[in-house]
């Protein structure tokens, strides 16, 4: 029984571990500059 505890808690670990280097993964993709869009209330400029 110890050792599917075990088991459980490295497999709990990793999926976690998989999760967070996703998150970093996907935050690192995202664009910085400017967005311009065209809409109902005119020209707007974000900077991201």
């Amino acid at each position: 029984m110890s050792r599917n505890i075990l088991y459980l808690v490295i497999g709990g670990l990793a999926v976690v571990a998989g999760i967070l280097g996703y998150q970093v993964y996907r935050e690192r993709q995202k664009t910085t500059g400017v967005e311009i869009s065209i809409g109902e209330r005119g020209i707007s400029i974000e900077k991201k």
